[in-house]
């Protein structure tokens, strides 16, 4: 779907501020896809598995990779990366916009004041608080969700400070620093770098366990995932993969993770008991980012390079649908 007839779905044109021809009529829970490559987010039912509506970013040079859905569940947060990948060269992001996906309007941006990369958003409930990678700063920022200030920020002390992890707890964070192959663990709290863990060559995503016991960061360079242990901060294990993971989720039972292996065109399925991978799942060809529905039924997966989200039936294990969305679909959330 070209950009132009996208925008003519939602508001026959592009979005200003605020303003929008007819607001979404919003029944139950939506999955939420960020379409890098024409700049705008697509609202999914899931009841159905099809897009409803297209909101554009209103982005002209760069575009955002990822998003996170805060205390108020129609509000999403997108940083504004840029207009290239990570470690590539091209214009350097500096925004986070505040989205109301349920009418379709941007309520709301952050301004960081230069180019730093903003990548990955995580709202952590028991903070109350937002925090962004800002890359080029080597850094991640705090942010004020209902003021859209920063409040705050913490030095990870690596460059290509890509993806993020916090604690439930809201105490401890994880990056994973895709050039340096590193994660940084970083003291919430005191806003301080507690330890940088060497992991390979490169590292690609991150994810805690339900339990926040394990953190998994995949190796970009060979097909394994390293499993730390954050009781010691230290690599306890490697996965072999089927082939180079990216990136990953837990199932809410913390039983399963699930690995997209892009190169594959599948989803390794690792047994969190033996952490050995214990099936794959075929999906669409490049499969990128991952989410698991909250009631553990079903896992979406972006596809990067075909405008398509795989649905995969955690009950039969296999894809059971697909949903189309636009182009180079990459972030995904879950909206209640």
């Amino acid at each position: 779907m070209k950009k132009s007839q996208v925008a003519s779905i939602v508001v026959a044109g592009s979005l200003s501020m605020g303003a929008m021809s007819q607001p979404i009529k919003v029944q139950g829970p939506r999955l939420l896809v960020v379409n890098q490559g024409d700049k705008s987010l697509s609202v999914v039912d899931p009841a159905t598995n099809k897009q409803v509506s297209v909101i554009d970013e209103q982005q002209t040079t760069m575009h955002g990779h990822e998003i996170c859905v805060g205390a108020a569940k129609n509000i999403v947060y997108m940083p504004i990366y840029g207009s290239s990948g990570v470690g590539s060269p091209g214009l350097d992001g500096q925004e986070m916009i505040a989205i109301d996906w349920s009418s379709g309007k941007i309520v709301g941006k952050l301004d960081f004041g230069h180019g730093v990369r903003p990548h990955c958003v995580v709202y952590v409930p028991a903070n109350k608080m937002l925090y962004v990678t800002t890359e080029l700063d080597k850094t991640v920022t705090i942010v004020n969700p209902k003021t859209l200030k920063i409040v705050g920020t913490i030095p990870t002390g690596q460059e290509q400070s890509h993806m993020l992890a916090i604690s439930r707890d809201g105490k401890l964070g994880y990056t994973a620093n895709v050039g340096p192959g590193t994660v940084s663990v970083l003291d919430i709290k005191n806003r301080k770098t507690l330890k940088v863990i060497p992991i390979s060559k490169g590292t690609q995503r991150i994810v805690l366990s339900p339990d926040d016991k394990w953190v998994f960061t995949s190796d970009t360079s060979e097909p394994r995932m390293a499993v730390i242990d954050t009781q010691t901060n230290e690599i306890s294990k490697w996965i072999e993969l089927p082939g180079n993971g990216y990136g990953s989720a837990t199932t809410p039972d913390g039983k399963w993770l699930l690995v997209p292996i892009p190169g594959k065109s599948c989803v390794a399925v690792i047994d969190l008991k033996s952490l050995t991978v214990a099936k794959t799942i075929e999906v669409e060809k490049s499969p990128q980012e991952l989410i698991v529905r909250p009631d553990g039924k079903f896992a979406y997966v972006a596809s990067s390079s075909n405008k398509k989200v795989s649905v995969i039936d955690l009950s039969e294990w296999k894809m059971s649908d697909t949903i189309d969305v636009g182009n180079y679909p990459d972030g995904l959330a879950w909206a209640k």
